[in-house]
């Protein structure tokens, strides 16, 4: 391909009243690449959106549509759940966690993003002193807006400086304060697939229940840490999580990546068992309902959503189901993600980029979902543009809270082989514009 000229670029923008493109949330990433794919008739390599490109479970499928033929779509749902994916989703948490939550405290939500959204504004709401949701950055950008657009304040730090036992001194800078209401990370990481060891997850667990404040982890790439194998239900090792270390925490377990199950919108909030009980006086003062988990159900998502869609519960059950029982080794299908991500982190290096969240501690960062780069001392929003000059779209680190020039390389799309192919062309035209300037 011809690289695209920066003018059109700027046109396109200017159209969408983008005024930085490193600022550009995900979903504006999209449209501009589609619009300059429309005017110069250039197909983009998208490494900007995580939409699994993995079939989804037949497994699913089959039991949603049995759900469906047997009239569920015409009755209101539980709302807190179907109690076959209650007891299923315990199980399995089990199974791939080692931890036991009472099926009570399983609560299915119209995918992560619902769960989360309503996470952030009860966990806001149980103390008026602590009105602050502290993020583990870098992470998941909507996560950031979804607190932007229900008022509730926020703080966050880039853990890249702060791993191992420098992230105890950091992390209590600001728990001590006492305005943190609750602390949100995934793990992996999205962007960047860090993954948190056990002692990591350790000292957000105790500092988390020294200031009483809870933890929500998301757990959307559930045990794709393809570096030792977790497929193997009720056998080491397990998942890692921060469940091991304090009863405040919230689980978030979505089927979008690990069941490829992206577009039904299903996922469960798994609660512990003594948050679940607990009693806060200010959400029965204005719920006129005490319990943290009565309210989120009975409250924050009956108003949300009047509950989750019936057939897309039993299609997660099936799913969990047959991992339980090992008929269904979702890490094996997963893994085809650590191969391309392998692969695309080897045409970028070729080209001069460098992977910016490298390590885990002394050990390399996983093959994964994602990865990030950088180059040489070039800024995001710069990186950025000379790319998508080149036919390659993605998201700056910038919209995730990291304090690091780069990307976050999605691999998703990396199918077939030859995209991978188009990358290597792609990247060469780009590494050709650089030696140009020079």
């Amino acid at each position: 391909m011809q690289a695209i000229d920066k003018k059109r670029i700027d046109s396109v923008l200017g159209d969408m009243g983008i005024e930085n493109i490193a600022q550009a949330t995900i979903r504006q990433c999209v449209a501009v690449s589609s619009a300059l794919e429309e005017q110069t008739g250039e197909t983009f390599i998208h490494l900007e959106i995580g939409s699994p490109s993995i079939p989804a479970s037949e497994i699913g499928v089959e039991a949603q549509i049995d759900a469906l033929r047997r009239g569920v779509a015409s009755v209101y749902p539980n709302i807190s759940g179907e109690p076959v994916l209650k007891e299923t989703a315990s199980q399995f948490i089990k199974a791939f966690i080692d931890l036991d939550i009472d099926p009570k405290g399983i609560i299915p939500t119209v995918g992560s993003m619902q769960g989360c959204y309503n996470l952030l504004l009860e966990c806001s709401q149980l103390n008026p002193k602590k009105d602050t949701i502290l993020y583990i950055d870098p992470g998941f950008p909507v996560q950031h807006t979804q607190a932007e657009v229900l008022g509730i304040k926020s703080e966050g730090f880039d853990i890249y400086e702060y791993r191992g036992e420098k992230l105890r001194g950091k992390l209590e800078s600001y728990l001590k304060k006492n305005n943190i209401c609750a602390i949100l990370f995934s793990n992996p990481n999205n962007p960047s697939w860090v993954c948190l060891t056990p002692d990591e997850l350790k000292i957000i667990g105790e500092l988390a229940t020294k200031y009483d404040a809870i933890v929500l982890e998301d757990l959307a790439y559930f045990c794709m840490d393809f570096r030792n194998d977790k497929s193997k239900p009720f056998e080491p090792p397990f998942q890692p999580s921060v469940a091991k270390y304090t009863d405040n925490y919230v689980l978030m377990i979505s089927s979008s990546k690990v069941f490829s199950y992206a577009g039904e919108r299903i996922a469960i909030a798994a609660i512990s068992d003594k948050l679940y009980n607990r009693e806060y006086p200010e959400l029965k003062r204005r719920y006129h309902i005490a319990r943290f988990g009565d309210n989120y159900h009975l409250t924050y998502l009956y108003t949300a959503s009047s509950g989750t869609s019936h057939s897309p519960q039993f299609a997660l059950a099936a799913m969990m189901r047959a991992a339980i029982e090992g008929k269904l080794n979702f890490i094996h299908i997963t893994s085809e993600y650590g191969r391309r991500a392998k692969l695309a982190k080897d045409i970028f290096i070729k080209h001069g980029f460098k992977i910016v969240y490298a390590k885990d501690l002394n050990e390399n960062v996983a093959d994964g979902f994602f990865f990030t780069v950088g180059y040489k001392d070039m800024d995001s929003r710069t990186l950025l543009m000379e790319l998508m000059r080149c036919g390659i779209i993605a998201i700056a680190l910038d919209t995730t809270g990291s304090l690091q020039y780069g990307l976050r390389i999605c691999v998703s799309l990396l199918a077939p082989d030859s995209t991978l192919q188009a990358l290597d062309e792609r990247l060469g035209i780009f590494e050709h514009l650089q030696t140009n300037k020079q």
